[in-house]
Parts: C-alpha cells; structure tokens; sequence
C-alpha cells in the first residue's frame, strides 16, 4: 500500500506515536473553521429582512439581496455577501414570497355564524342536504394567462386584447356536500329573479328533505322575496359572516375551475367557453367524493381565533 505524504508530516506522526502511542492515530479534527457570524448576527439579518425598508428609513419598499447587504455594512457595520445572506435567511426558513391580502371580517356575529356553518359542515342533518351556494364570474372572453409544459425558450403565445365587446356571463354553482357533484346554470346576469330561479332548480333536483343553502351576503341572497319562498319550500339560507367567503367550501371548487378551465385560454365565443366549463364539471363530478373534514387542523377551530387577524 502506498501513501504520498511529506517528510515533515511523517515525522509529525512518528513523534505524535511515541508521546501517545494509538491515540495519535485519532487526530479529532476540529471540523474546520468556526463560524465567521454568531447567533446575534444571523437573528440580525432575518428580523431585518423581515421588516419594512421604508420603517428603517430607506426610499423604497422591497429588499433586494444587494440592497440588505448594503443597509447591514452601512448601519450595523456587518459586512457580509450576498450568498452569505441568502444562506442565512434560507437556514432560518425564511424565503422570499408574494404579499397576499386578508379581507379581515368585522361582523359582530362572527363566531354565532361561523360557529352554525362549521356544525353543518361537520354534522350535515340527516333529514336535509348542505349545499354551498356561490357566483363564478364574471365571465369575459380574453386571452388568459396560463401554464403548461413547453420546450425551453418557446413558451405558449397568446394574444393581446384591448377590447371586450361581447359582454359577460355568470355562473351560479351549487356544491352538495353529500355527493361532492355540482350542480350549475349560465345567466346573463345575477340578480335576485336570477338567484330564485337557481334555488328553485335545487329544489326541483332535490323535492324532499330540508335543503341547508350556505351563502355570502350579497344582496340578492338576502332579496325580501328569495328570503320568502325558500321559506315556504323548506330551504333555509345560511349566511357565512361578511368578508369571510373563505367559509363557503364551494370557493375551493372555483379555484380548480379557474385553474383548469380558463387558465391559459383564448375562446372565441361565450358558448365555447360554457362548453369548456361543463364538460370539465361532467368530468370532475364523475370524480368527486363526498365533501367531509373541512380545515380541520385550521387555526378558525381555536377557540380563541380572532376572524381579523390573518
């Protein structure tokens, strides 16, 4: 066996062996240099990157990589790379993402309302049916933007549109929880004569039992005379609080059909769109499940969930 070493490492060896015999062999290295920035330095750097720029004094309203850098070395006089930081900031879990909004929910019977949905949601009566009941739309014809899987360098090309003259369509959808299949119709608008005609269908589809129709405020829902004859037909409206339509399970189901049906699409007509909406809709309700377990491990099921904090 032969091994390259120098003589002046050999005869470090030798001595090392004779002062502590096989212990030598075992050097424990110290596993390399230690680490050129502290806890305090790293903590530094994430609560920084976390904060508004403009909260800090600096004229403008995003971090950049070079910008952090930047206001380190010249405030706290922390030099370090870019790398460095991205490294640091990756370690801690802290990436960089889009804002998103929150519509936080002021109604003062937030929990009452929220509290009755859940309890349909999780108990639906055994002599009745939960259906979640919302609008999809508006309905336009534009190009949409999409993704797909292309060749490198020649993604899909759509055109650019600037006028929209063939008006809008909505779509009224119903979600039954027991089935999971919706159930849907195309109107050109959705008023309150619009919404009864579409209550009036579920209750032709469903003619017996109680029907439990969970529903946002809009005012139509609300409409003297489609709060009148749901009651004489045994359907009862149940309001999910304002500004929390999250709670209406049928959204869920309208982020798969904007996904999958108007993503990255270009119909030339309203009928063709229609078209493209109900046959994805055959499909999926020859797919479904039946609706059960909805956020449950959601911080709304704390006892002490506030609805106006994100």
């Amino acid at each position: 066996m032969m091994f390259a070493a120098s003589e002046n490492y050999v005869r470090e060896v030798i001595h090392a062996f004779n002062q502590s015999g096989f212990a030598a062999l075992d050097p424990k290295w110290s596993g390399g240099r230690p680490r050129k920035f502290g806890p305090a330095a790293r903590d530094q750097i994430c609560r920084i990157a976390r904060s508004t720029p403009t909260g800090l004094g600096q004229p403008f309203t995003t971090w950049s990589l070079t910008k952090l850098v930047g206001y380190l070395r010249e405030h706290h006089r922390l030099i370090v790379s870019v790398e460095t930081v991205r490294r640091v900031l990756r370690q801690a879990g802290i990436t960089w993402q889009r804002t998103k909004t929150w519509k936080a929910s002021r109604d003062p019977d937030f929990a009452a309302k929220m509290a009755r949905v859940l309890d349909l949601y999780d108990h639906p009566p055994v002599e009745g049916r939960v259906l979640c009941v919302d609008e999809f739309g508006p309905l336009n014809l534009q190009p949409r933007p999409g993704h797909g899987w292309f060749r490198r360098g020649h993604p899909a090309r759509l055109r650019a549109t600037y006028t929209r003259p063939h008006g809008v369509r909505q779509m009224f959808a119903a979600l039954d929880l027991a089935t999971g299949q919706m159930f849907y119709r195309f109107r050109d608008r959705k008023r309150w004569p619009q919404f009864l005609d579409f209550c009036k269908q579920l209750r032709r589809r469903f003619p017996t039992g109680k029907l439990y129709l969970i529903c946002d405020n809009y005012g139509p829902h609300g409409k003297a005379e489609v709060a009148d004859w749901c009651a004489r037909h045994g359907i009862e409206l149940v309001y999910t609080p304002s500004n929390a339509s999250w709670l209406n399970w049928v959204e869920s189901e309208f982020t798969a059909l904007r996904y999958f049906t108007l993503d990255g699409s270009d119909y030339p007509s309203h009928a063709a769109q229609e078209t493209a909406i109900a046959s994805y809709l055959r499909w999926r309700n020859r797919h479904c499940h039946p609706k059960r377990h909805f956020a449950v491990n959601s911080k709304i099921r704390r006892p002490d969930y506030l609805p106006n904090v994100a």
